[in-house]
């Protein structure tokens, strides 16, 4: 039997939500200013962080020119060194992988002349540094050293910078820039030769070749200037090369003979490697053995 007017259960319901709406609201407003509260906390470790962050920046960079400081006495002894091998700088630069297609045909005549690589760091680390290729007096250009050097510092807009080659009469490569470019994309070579790079300035950020100069050839040039070998340049003796690999080889004292001439992988070290009459002397002593 119906009654006129809700009924209790429904009076309940509406007084439930009436009260419950009150209290979502006052609900969203604890949790707001909670999502606010937690903001800010992160906030505050952020700082925290950032000003860690700060002080190991400094620290690293003092850290980075001490040991720049001691590593430079050991530079300019190997520079000294590396001078009594002619082309050594070259050799290493077309035996890198990253840049063995950059120096062209026509330009290795002129680079057969650059006597030292030197790679400098400005006193703050991060703001840039300078690669500098010092060379013998050549008939090509008059400048005794080319600098190409980046400001790459996070506080200022990178840039780089190269001198102005000053080419002799009829040797200005620059001019044939083109004719060579031309010539290896037809080959299938890269689009860029040694002295383009050296006078392109425009996007220092992309500059692959500098840092491969600046952190590879710089900081170990043996390694690829021994993975070249004899090459197309002669830089190093076959008896010499196979000494200075043997130094790498943790078993170099096992391979060695008594009387210092290397074993018989070493084909006798005796530094007649190009005649072959002991190779077949050897083979007459096997087959009457």
């Amino acid at each position: 039997m119906s009654t006129s007017g809700p009924s209790s259960s429904r009076i309940r319901r509406v007084e439930e939500d009436t009260n419950g709406g009150a209290g979502s609201d006052d609900d969203d407003q604890q949790d707001s200013q909670e999502y606010l509260k937690t903001l800010s906390d992160i906030k505050e470790c952020q700082k925290g962080l950032d000003e860690l962050n700060e002080m190991a920046s400094s620290e690293i960079i003092q850290v980075r020119n001490t040991y720049n400081n001691l590593r430079k006495p050991y530079y300019d002894k190997r520079a000294l060194v590396i001078e009594k091998i002619p082309m050594f700088w070259l050799n290493a630069i077309v035996t890198h992988p990253r840049t063995s297609g950059l120096i062209d045909v026509m330009e290795k005549d002129c680079l057969h002349f650059l006597k030292k690589l030197e790679v400098e760091h400005f006193e703050n680390t991060d703001e840039g540094f300078r690669i500098k290729f010092i060379f013998d007096e050549n008939p090509f250009f008059e400048n005794a050293e080319l600098i190409k050097e980046y400001h790459v510092g996070p506080n200022v807009e990178s840039t780089s910078t190269s001198t102005t080659i000053k080419w002799e009469e009829n040797m200005d490569l620059s001019k044939k820039q083109q004719q060579i470019l031309e010539a290896r994309r037809k080959r299938g070579q890269k689009k860029m030769t040694f002295f383009s790079w050296f006078s392109d300035n425009v996007d220092p950020i992309a500059d692959d070749v500098a840092d491969v100069i600046k952190d590879e050839l710089w900081t170990n040039p043996l390694f690829d200037y021994r993975t070249s070998g004899i090459g197309d340049y002669g830089a190093l003796e076959e008896e010499e090369a196979n000494m200075m690999t043997e130094e790498d080889d943790d078993r170099a004292g096992e391979r060695v003979n008594d009387d210092g001439t290397g074993d018989e992988e070493d084909d006798g070290g005796t530094g007649d490697e190009e005649d072959d009459d002991g190779a077949w002397d050897k083979v007459e002593d096997d087959e009457e053995g």
